[in-house]
């Protein structure tokens, strides 16, 4: 791997640890995405530095960052603009919205209703906003990192499967250890937390990182391992799994492209110019858990996508 493109990366990694502590998972996931022209859904309770981490990495790449609270509320045009009338000449003029920027941070966006969250997921897959008869392309690099509350229901729009297939991750994160949160306290429990970030990137060199992963090379036994892994989600009994009926429906062929995608750009960041099983297992659950649908039988029994996911790789070879 080129020596220039794997030191980038790294100072990436550095910089945004130089204000995040204890969302390295996090940190490492939004980069991947980032990488792979993907958008995140973020799940964590409150206080987490969800926030954060998403403007830091916008401060580290040079790009435009907007956050948007999503209320219920909330109309498609408060997201991605609308067309305003100028009575002196009887014109309409574009009032672009929030969405045009390098990242945007959708935040609790399962409580706008479902036709804000088409809006902001039509932006997402297209890369592009219709106002009137104007088709605007958003700037690249485009990225939507979105987040849920897991702990609070009332008042909220669940996202529908066919939406949520359309992330790229979806990363749950925890509260920090003990020794980081000390650290944490530290840094943030003052009148003015110093929380400076330098910018190491910026857009061409992104677009040039992203271009970077097609020349990861994929070996075709890597290709069969990412793909029996994806066919075990929906046809657990070939592969001497006993969990069919705790499975509704298994993973798209999203999850299949995804895995791939993800991989590469795994190994990109340990420095690598080729995949291993390693890096696919490392970002299966992210790509996965979301695509995974349980029965009503095993969410009533408390059972989680990701145990199921893990037994997969606990059966499946990679050889």
């Amino acid at each position: 791997m080129n020596h220039s493109r794997l030191e980038s990366l790294q100072c990436l990694r550095e910089e945004i640890g130089k204000v995040l502590v204890g969302q390295d998972t996090l940190v490492e996931k939004l980069i991947i995405a980032l990488l792979c022209k993907g958008h995140v859904l973020i799940e964590g309770v409150p206080g987490l530095a969800k926030t954060l981490a998403v403007s830091t990495l916008a401060q580290a790449i040079h790009g435009v960052f907007r956050r948007i609270q999503f209320t219920p509320d909330l109309l498609p045009g408060d997201l991605v603009g609308t067309l305003v009338y100028n009575p002196k000449t009887g014109d309409f003029t574009p009032h672009k919205g929030p969405i045009f920027a390098n990242l945007v941070l959708a935040d609790e966006v399962n409580r706008s209703p479902a036709k804000v969250q088409s809006a902001l997921l039509e932006a997402m897959q297209e890369k592009q906003v219709t106002m009137g008869d104007v088709t605007y392309t958003l700037d690249e690099p485009f990225m939507v990192l979105a987040t849920q509350n897991p702990i609070e229901q009332e008042g909220t729009y669940q996202l529908p499967e066919a939406q949520l297939d359309r992330f790229f991750f979806k990363v749950s994160i925890d509260y920090p250890s003990f020794d980081e949160e000390q650290e944490i306290m530290r840094r943030m429990a003052r009148s003015a937390p110093v929380m400076k970030v330098e910018q190491v990137l910026d857009g061409p060199a992104v677009i040039d990182l992203q271009s970077a992963v097609d020349e990861v090379f994929l070996k075709e036994n890597m290709e069969h391992y990412i793909l029996r892994v994806v066919d075990a989600t929906r046809h657990p009994d070939n592969y001497g799994l006993d969990f069919a009926d705790c499975i509704r429906h298994g993973a798209s062929p999203r999850a299949s492209i995804f895995l791939a995608l993800a991989s590469r750009a795994q190994a990109m960041m340990e420095g690598r110019d080729y995949v291993i099983p390693a890096d696919v297992e490392a970002i299966s659950l992210d790509v996965l858990r979301h695509r995974v649908a349980l029965s009503y039988k095993a969410q009533a029994q408390g059972m989680q996508a990701e145990d199921l996911i893990r037994r997969i790789f606990d059966v499946v070879d990679p050889a």
